[in-house]
């Protein structure tokens, strides 16, 4: 056996083969062209052809006149050098002209351009092809568009942009074109098709045709009509009164157009008389002879007739009638003309359906025959005149005088024939009879308006010609706008295309040109100056045109063939034409006949003789069979041409069997549709059938129907797409069957879906049969309808098979290792598989409605559902409940989502989705088949027959929960015990009514899910073997106050446990940490709003839901804060009170009241030490201290506010008295307030909680505690109801690292704690992040607002310093290694430097926590330095009105120090007595950056830099280094700090006292840090 080739390396010379001949007769046989190259694509003009071959290379032959600078046309095809090598894609040939497109969308021309045709400006002869440009000058600036397509006519060429716009150029009506000066040499767009998506051009020989993607009314971008055609002004619309309806027609033809210059033809156009050249008048339809088109008298009958005589707002009945029989009469006064008896249809035929045989007649009035390129015999049954009335025709030119265009020469007939006037009347009358829609529609509309009074009440039924009226109730709204569907109620097509890869069906076709042979399909001869669509083809489905000299055809996708008339060609029964093309006077068919070979059909002119220039090497192959599978066909001038294939390995032949089965299908598929969906989909059917059937039943038919209306469209875009795909490269993996596999399976089991379930409502089937059968008046009752219906709707299954043989064929074309192979297979398999699936659902529906027929009863029917199928049942007993009664009836039957446990009269369901099924193994069964089943409810055993019986259920129910949870052949059939899944319970007290949808456990709710309750609360969150267990989100409605309380936290065991947010109906909001359903550890309480009557804000230490241990208490009300501990919500214990009026208390409370010992000071110092026994009321003894030093000691009574009862002793102070100063440090405050260590213990046990600790700082929890926060981070990372930003993802990440060391802590590794510290305390997800974040808003509470007094600095100062010393013991309880405070850290081995620095907790912690507290931290300082600031400011600018020489001077800056020069912007400038603000100034701006920073340690730094400033300008100076001596330092120092002009120096300074490290106090650092603090009191002490 030969080695297997791939399809793909076919040899060139069975592949493009190239077929020519001319006309028709029995002896013409098609004559093979050899070429070296195969050829890809032709074109035929008048008498040359146009050849692309492969790689690119385009051919000429045949007469080439342009060619200079032959003599003789070529006798072998001439190779277009000009295009070698630029990649052409496509060609066109004109009649006498030529086009080529490539690759990159460059449009070539060549050949005549007399009437500018090529687009070039020069007349006359383009020898070699040349680029033509096509400039957009709507952009800017004007661009260069792509072209896509090209089709060339007789004076004129279009081209299709990459856009899908229509571009023109060359000479006559025919280019569509705003213009009246000919002939157009640039090509201009046609503005009438802009902004509609065309998807094929094609030229007659002086028309023009546009296939258009059809765009809905919605979706149009058009301006609202005024209802009136835009070039005659004439209504769009007429329309009539009927009774209680309104009659409108819609089929406005508009005739006129512009006034054209007459172009002259080109020297190869052939002889034309000297009438054609002539300029032209016109003839009105209403025969009123020659006139202008653009005077007024032009104006068609039409208008006239649409004049209102009456007050009604539409024309009466009498004016309609009126014109109808005017255009009756000019409708036939046209066919008896002369000119016009060759008017009729290329290819005409009867009514659709009838079955006549069909009669061709052709334009010029020789015999036209339809027949099969198989012998000589084939086409004489068809023919109409015999062989003895050709002749010679009369010229077409006269009949150009009807025209508005200008008149164009035609070719040279082969042979000379006489016309038979008697043959052409008969033709014309015989048309007259069968086809009035297609050559007057007089007839039609006449019957129309004269049964209109019969059948008013019903809705009038399409037409399949055309659809000129319709019916309305005379009350119905008339469209106003020009895009407006009002056609009859039909069945709604999908609107957007199944996949973008597929060609669109919903097309339109739009013409414009000449039309005196009616090659424009508008029903007249008129000419058309715009393209106007052919509205009768609207919804045809047409996928190609073509267009002869005088004639045009449209194919469709159901492989129907439309003449000029929009009338369909009737072929013979099995022939399906999928490729045309139109020739001078001919036409070509190619046609799917009784085999996957192509079979050619020909009509047109006939010839009797055949001859041909020679042109290369010929073979005559006697049949198109013989040919070999021919891909398409070209026409043009008389000459036929053919592009074939031979079968190499069944590939070829493979393609075409699948490209033919496909049409075949789909004209199957269309056919049904027409003849039982289409009409019962109707309103009208549909109002019948739910009167009938009912509502439901009724849509399930529609959803049939609609179903089975995607799949046929999406056939029919396969189909087509199978057609192009022969034209082109042929590439298996791009065939759309594999590409788009998941739309074809996705669309089968849809439909099949549907088919099932209108199947399994087979009880509704009979009366549905019975409705069918008095629509369509059928008494016949041996027909088993019902089972022509199942196998009706099933027939599309079968369709599956074709494609998996026909891929499996093409596969074998292939070696097993190439990609397409693979391919084929991967598809084969897919669609294998889909049809095995299918066909078990088909099984599957049919035993479900076996069922339901045997199994009826009011009981059992309540379960009736159409997607719900049987799947087994226990009616043989073959399985029980275990522990059932003697006498009990039990009966299980399992549906694909329920199983149902019936009993006599009642029934359980059970879902399946919410079921779990589990076997009992023998031993604890007893030796018992058992089957455990387990529900969100209940738990039950079922007991099998057998062990095969239990096998057999135990696998059936499995298999339907995993088809429930995962789809239908999903798995191998074990459920998973987690699922998702929605449940409404019904026997749970606890859950009674409530509905539950999210994850689940083995029959309980686990994982993240949402619970419903019918009282209105509603619970968002996790669960835990059902209980809330995690976060959720809690609403609970408050009736009283018509509002919900809202919980967002954690849960444990179905109570609220950890950190949440609580917001009550009152207007509450607590937020904090909770303990079984009650407030418990640290939290706040927000009551009303910030500025409302009755706000306030606790934050502090909770116990069992009342305020117990420390809090702050902010009553914004009474312009209070409380600051110390409480008891059972009562204030009891020590702590601090300030008020907005500035008096401030600290001692004990107790009952909420200042009872004991206690300090008060008022705003002026004024302080009191002694008893109080109520608020703001001393009551005991005591002792009050003045401002100036006056003390009163004694017993005091009385309110501070009101006044005081005083029996005591009043001292002045002796300024020698030795016990002043301690007295004075007495009644410093803070003595009596809660110690900063005792404050925010809850903070700090909620976070050793949540490392999950039981006590702080115990060893043996270490490991506990990362692995905490490992989950922590990933739970909080997973669970968070927030989306996560990508770096706060990458940061968690990072943090379930642990960071890892051995040994002590060095450097290195003190700084990867530094940095994880920092990390950590970034996110709130980290225990660490929680604890800061929690601190900080504590901390902000208590010193903002009320708090916000000097009183409270140092109580401030020492929390922060509290709060580092207990974060650090968290720090050394996680790294164990870290030395402790004040303990030393070793340098890295590695390191240069050999020095060791000591542990500080502030140094590490400070830079995380400070930033975030500095506000209110730095608003205490001011608050207490405000005085020492203000003082020091008014020195400060009272100093600096000093020019710089002067300050030096003042300030005691020796003269040696003194800048001679400074530098400004690199230049030198010397120092003047009047400058100001120059000296020193790197120093003072270094100096100034003191208040940007937080830390002391950074404003340390800053101190540091701005010495060195000062140090290395000194030394530039002197330009040497020196030494400093206080004496030079401080003078030159106290320069820069009065120059840098610091406004809270003071407040800096402080702060920097109290928290600076204190291992640098007494070095390098701290020097300078006294220096600059001297400097502070110094410019105090400066005398004005």
């Amino acid at each position: 056996m030969d080695d297997q080739r791939s399809a793909s390396e076919e040899s060139p010379r069975v592949r493009g083969l190239l077929y020519l001949w001319r006309g028709y007769s029995s002896s013409v046989a098609p004559e093979r062209v050899l070429l070296t190259r195969p050829v890809l694509q032709a074109a035929l003009g008048i008498s040359h052809g146009i050849l692309l071959a492969e790689g690119g290379l385009v051919f000429s032959f045949g007469e080439l006149p342009w060619k200079q600078d032959l003599k003789t046309p070529p006798t072998d095809p001439l190779l277009e050098s000009a295009l070698s090598g630029r990649g052409v894609v496509s060609v066109a040939a004109g009649s006498f002209h030529c086009g080529a497109v490539t690759q990159d969308g460059t449009l070539y021309m060549w050949g005549e351009n007399s009437s500018g045709q090529c687009g070039l400006l020069e007349s006359g002869l383009v020898s070699d092809p040349r680029p033509v440009n096509l400039v957009d000058s709507d952009t800017l600036p004007p661009q260069v568009t792509r072209v896509l397509e090209v089709a060339c006519g007789e004076h004129h060429t279009l081209a299709l942009s990459a856009q899908h716009e229509v571009w023109a150029w060359g000479s006559g009506c025919q280019l569509g074109l705003v213009t009246s000066v000919f002939p157009v040499r640039r090509p201009q767009k046609v503005e009438h098709l802009a902004g509609r998506h065309v998807l094929q051009v094609a030229c007659g020989g002086f028309h023009s045709l546009a296939l258009v993607k059809h765009v809905s009314p919605q979706d149009s971008t058009w301006q609202a009509d005024t209802g009136k055609c835009g070039e005659c002004n004439q209504q769009l619309l007429s329309m009539f009164d009927k009774e209680d309806h309104v009659i409108i027609n819609n089929s406005h033809y508009c005739p006129l157009g512009v006034e054209l210059v007459n172009t002259r033809p080109g020297p190869w156009s052939g002889q034309a008389s000297r009438s054609d050249t002539e300029a032209t008048s016109n003839v009105l339809p209403n025969g009123r002879g020659p006139a202008t088109l653009t005077s007024k008298d032009s104006l068609p009958a039409q208008q006239q007739a649409l004049r209102r005589t009456k007050s009604s707002p539409y024309p009466g009945e009498d004016e309609l009638k009126d014109y109808l029989k005017r255009r009756s009469r000019h409708t036939r006064s046209l066919m008896e003309h002369p000119y016009n008896t060759q008017a009729g249809d290329l290819l005409a035929s009867v009514d659709r359906g009838s079955g006549d045989p069909i009669i061709f007649t052709d334009t010029l009035g020789v015999d036209c025959s339809f027949a099969t390129m198989e012998g000589a015999a084939c086409a004489a049954p068809y023919q109409v005149n015999s062989a003895e009335d050709t002749g010679s025709t009369s010229s077409l030119c006269e009949s150009s005088k009807s025209e508005g265009c200008v008149p164009g020469p035609r070719a040279n007939h082969t042979g000379s024939v006489t016309a038979s006037r008697e043959g052409k009347e008969e033709a014309c009358r015989f048309e007259s009879k069968h086809m009035k829609a297609s050559s007057s529609l007089t007839g039609f509309l006449l019957d129309e308006v004269m049964m209109a009074g019969r059948r008013h009440s019903l809705p009038p039924l399409p037409s399949h010609v055309s659809e000129p009226y319709f019916f309305l109730p005379a009350s119905s709204a008339l469209p106003s706008r020009r895009t407006t569907d009002i056609r009859p109620p039909t069945m709604t097509r999908k609107k957007e295309e199944v996949a973008e890869s597929l060609p669109s069906l919903n097309t339109e076709v739009w013409t414009w040109g000449r039309g005196q042979e009616g090659q424009l399909g508008h029903g007249d001869q008129l000419p058309r100056l715009q393209p106007l669509c052919i509205k009768t083809l609207n919804g045809e489905e047409v996928v190609k045109v073509a267009a002869g000299t005088h004639h045009s055809l449209a194919v469709t996708a159901q492989c129907q063939v439309i003449t000029q008339h929009s009338q369909a060609v009737t072929m013979s029964e099995g022939l399906r034409v999928w490729d045309v093309a139109a020739g001078q006077d001919h036409s070509v068919f190619l046609a799917d006949g009784d085999c996957c070979q192509p079979i050619l059909c020909y009509s047109g002119q006939q010839v009797s003789t055949f001859s041909l220039a020679p042109l290369g090497q010929y073979s005559s192959p006697g049949s198109s069979r013989s040919m070999g599978y021919i891909s398409s066909v070209c026409g043009g001038g008389g000459s036929c041409l053919a592009l074939a294939d031979h079968n190499v390995m069944g590939f070829i032949s493979g393609l075409h069997e699948l490209a033919a089965a496909d049409r075949k299908f789909y004209c199957r598929l269309r056919d049904i549709q027409k003849r039982s969906l289409a009409d019962l989909c109707s309103n009208y059917v549909l109002e019948s059938l739910s009167t009938v059937l009912g509502k439901t039943s009724s849509l399930l038919f529609q959803s049939l129907a609609d179903s089975h209306n995607r799949l046929c469209h999406l056939m029919g875009q396969h189909s087509v797409s199978m057609t192009a795909f022969l034209h082109g490269g042929r590439d298996v993996k791009s065939l759309v069957i594999l590409k788009q596999a998941s739309t074809f399976l996705d669309t089968y089991k849809e439909y099949c879906s549907s088919v099932g379930n209108f199947l399994v409502m087979g009880v509704l089937l009979f009366n549905l049969l019975e409705v069918l059968r008095h629509l369509s008046e059928c008494s016949a009752d041996k027909v088993s309808l019902g089972d022509l219906l199942v196998l009706l709707f099933y027939m599309p299954l079968q369709h599956l098979h074709v494609y998996n043989r026909l891929l499996l064929k093409l596969a074998t074309c292939f070696d097993v290792s190439t990609v397409e192979y693979q391919k084929l297979q991967e598809g084969c398999s897919r669609y294998e598989a889909l049809s095995v699936s299918l066909g078990r659902r088909q099984k599957e529906a049919e035993s479900t409605n076996q069922f339901w027929k045997t199994n009826s009863g009011k009981t059992i029917d309540v379960l009736r559902r159409p997607q719900r199928r049987l799947v087994c049942e226990s009616s043989d007993k073959s399985l029980t409940l275990q522990n059932a009664g003697r006498f009990s009836v039990n009966w299980f039957v399992l549906f694909n989502d329920l199983l149902v446990h019936a009993q006599f009269s009642s029934h359980h369901v059970y879902p399946l989705v919410t079921l779990w099924v589990e076997p009992i193994t023998e031993e604890a069964s007893s030796n018992l088949y058992g089957i455990k089943v387990t529900t969100p409810e209940e738990s039950f055993t079922l007991l099998a027959s057998s062990p095969q019986e239990k096998a057999r259920w135990l696998r059936a129910m499995n298999q339907a929960v995993e088809a429930v949870l995962m789809g239908e052949d999903s798995g191998a059939g074990v459920p998973a015990d987690s699922r998702t899944a929605s449940y409404v319970f019904s026997k749970d007290l606890l859950l009674k009514d409530a509905s539950y949808s999210g994850r689940w456990l083995s029959g309980k709710p686990h994982g993240k899910g949402t619970m419903k309750w019918p009282d209105g609360r509603t619970y968002t969150g996790t669960f835990k073997h059902g209980l809330k267990d995690g976060y959720g989100d809690y609403f609970m409605p408050n009736k009283t106050l018509n509002k919900c309380d809202r919980y967002q936290g954690h849960w444990k065991e179905g109570k609220m446990q950890g950190f949440g947010k609580y917001k009550y109906a009152t207007g509450e909001v607590y937020e904090g940490s909770f303990h079984e359903n009650m407030r418990q550890g640290h939290g706040m309480l927000s009551s009303g709003k910030l500025i409302g009557p009755s706000s306030s804000v606790f934050i502090g230490q909770w116990l069992q839901d009342k305020k117990t241990g420390y809090g702050v208490f902010d009553n914004m009300t009474r312009g209070e804060k409380y600051m110390g501990l409480w008891l059972e919500d009562q204030r009891h214990g020590n702590g601090v009170l300030v008020t907005q009026t500035g008096l401030y208390y600290e001692g004990a409370f107790s009952n909420n009241k200042m009872m004991g010992t206690g300090f008060l000071m008022s705003e002026d110092d004024t302080t009191f030490q002694g008893e109080f026994s109520d608020d703001w009321t001393p009551n005991g003894k005591g002792t009050l201290s003045m401002p100036h030093g006056d003390v009163i000691e004694g017993l005091f009574t009385g309110e501070w506010t009101s006044g005081l009862n005083i029996t005591g002793t009043y001292r002045k102070p002796d300024l020698y008295d030795a016990d002043r100063k301690e007295r004075t440090q007495v009644l410093e405050p803070g003595r009596l307030s809660v110690p900063p260590e005792m404050k925010w213990r809850a903070v700090f046990s909620e976070c050793w909680s949540r490392l999950g600790c039981e006590a702080p700082g115990l060893p043996c929890e270490r490991r506990k505690a990362w692995e905490n926060i490992a989950v922590t981070l990933t739970s909080g990372r997973r669970d968070s109801p927030k989306v996560l930003s990508r770096s706060q993802t990458r940061m968690l990440e990072k943090l379930e690292l642990i960071p890892q060391h051995c040994g002590p802590v060095t450097a290195r590794s003190y700084d990867l704690v530094r940095r994880y510290l920092a990390k950590a305390c970034e996110t709130p997800l980290h225990p660490l992040g929680w604890l800061v974040e929690t601190l900080v808003t504590a901390y902000r509470m208590t010193y903002v607002g009320v708090g916000s007094t000097r009183r409270l600095r140092q109580q401030a100062v020492d929390e922060i310093k509290s709060f580092i010393n207990r974060i650090f013991q968290l720090v050394r309880f996680l790294f164990p290694d870290m030395p402790e405070e004040g303990g030393f850290i070793i340098a890295d081995p590695t390191s240069c430097v050999s020095s060791s620095w000591v542990v500080c907790s502030s140094t590490l912690l400070l830079p995380v926590l400070l930033p975030r507290l500095y506000p209110p931290l730095f608003s205490l300082y001011s608050l207490d330095k405000e005085r020492e600031d203000s003082l020091y400011w008014n020195c400060v600018l009272r100093l600096n009105k000093q020019p710089d020489l002067t300050l030096l001077e003042n300030l005691g800056v020796q003269q040696n120090f003194w800048p001679l020069s400074i530098s400004v912007l690199g230049k030198k400038q010397q120092v003047l007595p009047s400058t100001k603000d120059a000296c020193w100034a790197s120093a003072v701006e270094t100096l100034q950056l003191i208040s940007t920073k937080f830390t002391p340690s950074d404003k340390l730094q800053v101190i540091r830099q701005t010495f060195e400033e000062l140090t290395q300008e000194v030394q530039a100076l002197f330009h040497k280094n020196i030494m400093w001596s206080m004496d030079d330092l401080f003078p030159l120092f106290l320069y820069v700090v009065l120059r840098a002009r610091i406004k809270k120096l003071g407040s800096e300074v402080s702060l920097i006292d109290d928290l600076m490290d204190p291992s640098l106090q007494h070095g390098e650092l701290g020097l300078m840090f006294t220096t600059l603090k001297a400097c502070y009191f110094q410019i105090q002490q400066e005398s004005p």
